[in-house]
């Protein structure tokens, strides 16, 4: 049955699964070109920097804008879709929660500069703090385009937010910019771009006809429901990139551009993962809890062998190609890159229950999951870091990645029918609180 679900995933509306794993490997392909070109120029500490600006403002900005691109899409196609204050609520809160956000990343400038971009100057750490405001604008947009079911329009996004950096690089490179402020300026410029057509989509789907004055009553709403329902997504990304803020302050970014190489090409085995937990969340969501219990479970095996089969081609991938595309200075990153895929090997069974805990009601359950991973995460890195580099890092990485899934499951066994939560209007469970 598990096999008959994705071959019907595959036929569906659109072929969702299909076009969703499409978009995040040319994003991912992009995202390696563009990690391709910063290391060629700026070596293994460029690409240190880059990885950490692509992950720390976009971090700052979600978490002072109280989880606005999280919350965005349910509000869009919830209840409130018809509420034409919507729209520009939730543009305003992603202006002022950008503003805010790099407000806030140009006053600790003076101490970033100091400890985690060492080799920046101060201006161009000032300079990297507004893509708190960028990035924020980029990911609420992409939320709008999937909450009014402008799927396709969300999958450019997704695309574009990486893809957009390889011509800013190119351009700046053409007129004379070189070095960090050719990385830092080239993100900067990729937000815009990115923004610009998705936003252009947006009003020309729609999206602002018939808008009202912002509400400060609707804000609050869509605030309360970010900062419930996206713990969880606020955790999987502290448990994503955490390790590359601690790696960089103790080891420094030189390994860090390694870790980052190793990192991206085995999260590789994420992306079918990431696939089927966005196509299997809403069909999980229209059935009763025991169906939805049945259909998971009877998938789970199948899910689990198709990640765990994928780590195979993907070891020998790593051994070879890493050292080719990026060079002997990377080679470090071939053992690091092998131990994270033993930790994701359970990926596609993380992604399954996932789907089934958002569709009954209980994200809750998920966020504790990614908790537990994000507690080892730290612990480990702590430990593990200063006396191994990046191979302690990607030991973490993996305890963590395998602790998240083993969580899930024992949350999969536990919750039973009776203690399935149905969302109803704006009540949280006590498991979201």
């Amino acid at each position: 049955m598990g096999t008959a679900l994705i071959r019907a995933l595959l036929r569906g509306r659109k072929n969702l699964l299909v076009t969703n794993v499409a978009a995040r490997v040319a994003a991912l392909v992009s995202l390696s070109l563009a990690t391709l070109l910063v290391a060629r120029t700026n070596g293994p500490a460029g690409v240190g920097i880059y990885a950490l600006i692509r992950v720390l403002p976009g971090l700052i900005g979600v978490v002072i804008s109280a989880g606005l691109p999280g919350a965005v899409t349910y509000f869009l196609a919830g209840p409130e879709r018809n509420n034409r204050r919507l729209p520009l609520t939730v543009v305003a809160m992603a202006l002022v929660g950008g503003a805010a956000g790099t407000a806030l990343w140009m006053a600790g400038a003076p101490l970033l500069a100091g400890h985690v971009f060492p080799r920046l100057s101060l201006g161009l750490v000032l300079l990297a703090g507004v893509t708190v405001l960028t990035q924020l604008v980029v990911a609420t947009a992409k939320s709008c385009s999937q909450g009014t079911d402008d799927l396709p329009g969300a999958n450019r996004v997704i695309v574009n937010e990486e893809f957009m950096f390889l011509p800013a690089y190119g351009a700046l490179w053409f007129v004379g910019f070189h070095g960090y402020a050719a990385s830092i300026t080239g993100l900067l410029l990729a937000d815009v771009a990115t923004s610009v057509l998705a936003w252009n989509r947006l009003t020309r789907r729609g999206f602002f006809r018939h808008a009202a004055p912002p509400s400060t009553g609707l804000a609050r709403r869509i605030a309360g429901y970010g900062l419930r329902a996206q713990v969880g997504g606020i955790v999987t990304l502290l448990n994503l990139r955490l390790d590359f803020i601690l790696l960089s302050a103790l080891a420094g970014p030189a390994v860090l551009g390694v870790y980052a190489i190793a990192s991206k090409f085995a999260e590789l085995l994420k992306i079918p993962a990431l696939a089927l937990t966005y196509v299997l969340y809403p069909k999980y969501a229209r059935e009763d809890h025991a169906t939805a219990r049945r259909k998971a479970r009877r998938l789970l095996p199948k899910a689990g062998l198709l990640t765990a089969g994928a780590i195979v081609p993907l070891w020998f991938a790593a051994t070879y190609l890493i050292p080719a595309l990026y060079g002997s200075d990377f080679r470090g990153a071939i053992v690091p890159a092998h131990i994270i895929l033993f930790g994701l090997a359970l990926e596609g069974v993380a992604a399954v229950i996932t789907a089934f805990l958002y569709g009954i009601g209980r994200p809750g359950l998920n966020s504790w999951g990614m908790a537990a991973g994000l507690a080892v995460t730290v612990l480990l890195d702590l430990l593990l870091i200063p006396p191994f580099g990046a191979s302690g890092a990607a030991v973490a990485s993996a305890v963590a990645y395998a602790t998240g899934t083993l969580a899930l499951v024992c949350f999969f066994w536990w919750v039973a029918p009776n203690r399935a939560f149905v969302w109803r209007g704006r009540s949280f469970s006590e498991a979201d609180a």
